[in-house]
């Protein structure tokens, strides 16, 4: 009875599956987007078309066909497909998996394919559980994460693991998904509409979907045309594809300091505005830019450094949301201002020095003579007072072994024109 019952089920399941289930391609040649990973003649494509496909895992953010790609895997290989979650798998699913991979090559000689998706939710017991079966390839691992593996998979596994990063779709892709959404559906859809849904996706294919099936179920309620007010409901706010504590977080504050660096206001506005609506602690984005100001700025623009450290503090004073103004005011100032890299260059320099010479004393007239009996040890002996003397000017001042040496170099932006 319970085998009527999932039979009927499955029947009746494209009718009530999502359309970003019901459309999920099962063939390569209708996989839509990521030709950098799966373009014809590729390694990827190749290794699917000649049912060879190693251990894989697929990364990238949402929508962008890491599942669909697995499905893909699992409908042309001879292989055994089994699935698992990392969110709910346990250290005797994955053992569990292990045994009937080594009972099925035994007993027919047929490979298993594991596809995991949330690979990056695995702990270490459990990776470390499967990494026997994929070292000897008694599994083949496909993983699936929206995380950045090298940060959250274990080294052996992606030792044994080709990582393929997929992108956002571009909104190209995206339109040509959702056309084929609106002709599963018997929708009516005109151009405008098709790229107003790409552009609210955000390069998820699902979302765009999600939006089109949505935004066309009002429409049809209604007894209405599909029209941009639909849209505009079903989609309600772009997705944010952000996560605070690994690769969005990384890259964000690069490309932020990247544009500043590049002095590019609008990049730079574009990437704080980015980071501060995701939920970024804007304490972290003030501290980097106390940090580039002198890096990046220096004396160039000596205010830089002030206006950084103002935002900071405006940041405790006020807080978020109207310390927005502080932040983006002291953005918008590091981008505009002069760059050197002198302050940076000079430091390391003299670091080298430290480092091969070691903590070289300074000369005698330079060093401590306030203490009876510093003068006969010829401590300030020779010490000429620049204030009184300009010859004091002209001196010097590094350690014997280091005469000469020149760290600080103006670059001749700004403030450090030299005369």
């Amino acid at each position: 009875m319970t085998d009527l019952f999932s039979d009927a089920a499955a029947a009746r399941l494209p009718e009530v599956a999502p359309l970003a289930l019901r459309l999920r391609p099962s063939r390569l040649e209708d996989f839509v987007g990521q030709r950098q990973v799966v373009a014809e003649g590729s390694a990827l494509a190749l290794a699917i078309a000649e049912d060879r496909v190693a251990s894989a895992i697929f990364y990238g953010p949402p929508g962008s066909g890491k599942t669909t790609l697995a499905r893909i895997v699992a409908a042309t290989t001879g292989a055994a497909f089994e699935e698992l979650s990392a969110v709910s798998a346990s250290v005797a699913d994955v053992r569990a998996v292990i045994q009937r991979a080594r009972d099925r090559l035994a007993t027919t000689g047929q490979r298993t394919i594991l596809f995991l998706d949330e690979i990056h939710r695995f702990n270490k017991a459990q990776q470390d559980a499967l990494l026997p079966a994929v070292e000897t390839a008694l599994i083949i691992l496909i993983g699936a994460t929206t995380e950045n593996p090298y940060f959250e998979v274990n080294s052996a596994l992606l030792s044994r693991a080709q990582i393929y990063e997929l992108e956002p779709l571009s909104a190209e892709d995206v339109a040509t998904i959702v056309r084929r959404g609106a002709a599963e559906l018997g929708a009516e859809i005109h151009n405008e509409l098709v790229a107003l849904i790409a552009r609210k996706a955000g390069g998820d294919a699902r979302a765009a979907l999600n939006t089109l099936e949505l935004a066309w179920s009002t429409a049809q309620a209604e007894d209405a045309p599909l029209e941009e007010r639909h849209v505009e409901d079903a989609a309600r706010k772009r997705p944010l594809v952000y996560d605070k504590a690994g690769d969005a977080h990384y890259d964000f504050i690069s490309a932020f300091i990247k544009s500043i660096r590049g002095s590019d206001p609008d990049a730079t506005l574009f990437y704080l505005a980015a980071m501060l609506e995701a939920g970024e602690d804007p304490r972290y984005v003030a501290r980097r830019m106390i940090v580039h100001a002198s890096e990046d700025v220096g004396n160039a623009d000596p205010r830089a450094l002030q206006v950084a450290v103002a935002a900071a503090q405006a940041l405790e004073h006020v807080g978020l949301p109207e310390a927005q103004l502080n932040l983006a005011q002291a953005a918008i100032y590091l981008a505009r201002a002069p760059k050197s890299n002198a302050v940076i260059t000079a430091l390391r320099a003299a670091q080298r020095d430290v480092a091969e010479h070691g903590t070289v004393r300074p000369p005698k007239a330079l060093r401590d003579a306030h203490y009876p009996g510093a003068k006969k040890l010829g401590h300030g002996k020779g010490y000429v007072y620049p204030p009184n003397d300009p010859a004091g000017y002209e001196v010097d001042y590094l350690p014997e072994e280091l005469k000469g040496a020149t760290y600080y170099r103006p670059s001749g932006a700004g403030e450090e024109r030299e005369e």
